[in-house]
């Protein structure tokens, strides 16, 4: 099978059920949710390269979100998406919030906004999350002209969720201090004492 075809050489792309020009919302989307995954690639391949104790349940969890995105980007590339092609179901995003919950657990309350950084790990999940965050934008671009399924935007919005809390999980593993954002006030402080 030779990798290249030349179809796309005048600038389309087919989509399950169509053929649109290369810059489609659709096309947008899902690109970006690939770009995410390589992402995660990243962060998994320097987890299981150079290790961390009890880093073993994050790896886990950062090879099954790369099958999970094929996935998001499998029900995005349908034109005409029908429930019975869909791959992405509510128990996964169930599922990311009780990642999220374990992870938690054992970490500082946040007292200011996290920035990026720590350990490499911890800012690679970052890259992640910001990613993540403009996949789940791109969606909705999407969603506003296209037939979208409803939980690939549920899931995008919970997994940038998941990679905060991820590079938190990461810099206590590693022994590293969350970066806080030392200009502001204690927010998240505040707001507890006010709820």
């Amino acid at each position: 099978m030779k990798i290249y075809t030349r179809t796309g050489d005048k600038g389309t792309t087919s989509v399950i059920g169509a053929r649109v020009s290369k810059d489609d919302a659709r096309v947008e989307a899902y690109g970006t949710i690939d770009e995410l995954n390589s992402l995660v690639g990243q962060a998994a391949a320097w987890l299981a390269e150079r290790g961390a104790e009890g880093g073993e349940e994050l790896l886990g969890q950062l090879l099954e979100i790369q099958q999970e995105l094929f996935d998001c980007g499998s029900d995005l590339s349908y034109a005409d998406p029908k429930p019975e092609q869909l791959k992405v179901e509510a128990a996964m995003t169930a599922r990311l919030e009780e990642w999220i919950d374990r992870l938690e657990e054992g970490l500082p309350p946040l007292q200011r906004f996290i920035l990026p950084g720590g350990s490499p790990l911890a800012a690679q999940l970052h890259v992640c999350r910001t990613v993540c965050r403009r996949a789940e934008r791109r969606t909705v671009t999407m969603a506003a002209s296209q037939a979208c399924p409803e939980e690939v935007i549920r899931y995008l919005n919970r997994l940038s969720d998941y990679f905060f809390t991820a590079a938190r999980h990461a810099n206590s593993l590693l022994g590293a201090a969350d970066v806080e954002y030392i200009r502001g006030a204690n927010v998240f402080a505040r707001r507890t004492r006010t709820e």
